[in-house]
């Protein structure tokens, strides 16, 4: 079990693959939202995923700020089925939060929750700045993290 942090330009053929594969089978298929999953932004991002016997099982995208926002972004969370229960999804989250602060030096990260993950987020020091709003059919909730985090182990 491995985890890697790429640029786009660093992953290989089977990695994008794998990436795109896992986004599909959630966002499109699971949560039954036909949508542009490629959207044109992971070219400028850093991919965090975790490697369990060759599968993908905990990835995020991390945008730099201007790609989706003004601020650092994470998006595109996910843990497939089979590797939920685990800890991954805040093992996975801690990562992405600590590379975006201390790799990147942004502060402040936004993020476009799923409504019902706001407690999940809140516990990283997310918070609520907008009303609940539909994307694609589900409500999702915009929130941000001001300040530092302490890193933690992982």
């Amino acid at each position: 079990m491995t985890w890697h942090i790429k640029h786009f330009n660093e992953l290989n053929t089977k990695e994008l693959y794998q990436i795109l594969k896992e986004r599909t089978d959630i966002f499109v298929v699971e949560q039954n939202c036909p949508y542009p999953e490629v959207d044109g932004r992971d070219v400028d991002c850093y991919h965090l995923f975790k490697l369990e016997n060759e599968q993908i099982a905990a990835y995020a995208r991390l945008l730099p700020p201007g790609i989706a926002y003004a601020q650092a972004s994470i998006g595109r969370v996910i843990v497939p089925s089979i590797h939920r229960g685990k800890g991954y999804a805040g093992e996975l989250f801690t990562r992405a939060v600590d590379f975006i602060q201390q790799e990147l030096h942004e502060m402040e990260i936004k993020i476009q929750a799923q409504e019902y993950l706001c407690r999940f987020y809140g516990a990283y020091g997310f918070k609520p700045i907008s009303d609940s709003y539909l994307e694609d059919g589900i409500p999702h909730v915009d929130m941000l993290l001001k300040e530092r985090r302490v890193q933690q182990q992982v």
